[in-house]
């Protein structure tokens, strides 16, 4: 009897424990999402993507062709 007697006293020593330490994951947890709550998570709604037109695509396709042609330019031939 003695024994377990001193086992649910360790039982209960644990689980108080235990319950003190979610305590502190829940206080972390919280501190956590008042820093996130400024940022869209996964289940916010998020902004509509643009589109460009397709002159636009062309243009900047164009300017980063040029780009690179001047990039090349430049190199010496190996």
């Amino acid at each position: 009897m003695r024994n377990l007697r001193q086992v649910l006293k360790q039982l209960r020593i644990e689980r108080s424990r235990t319950q003190k330490d979610l305590s502190r994951f829940d206080d972390a947890i919280a501190a956590f999402e008042k820093l996130a709550g400024n940022n869209p998570g996964p289940g916010r709604p998020r902004k509509p993507r643009r589109t460009l037109s397709a002159a636009a695509r062309r243009r900047i396709s164009q300017a980063q062709k040029a780009r690179w042609a001047k990039v090349r330019k430049g190199r010496s031939p190996s």
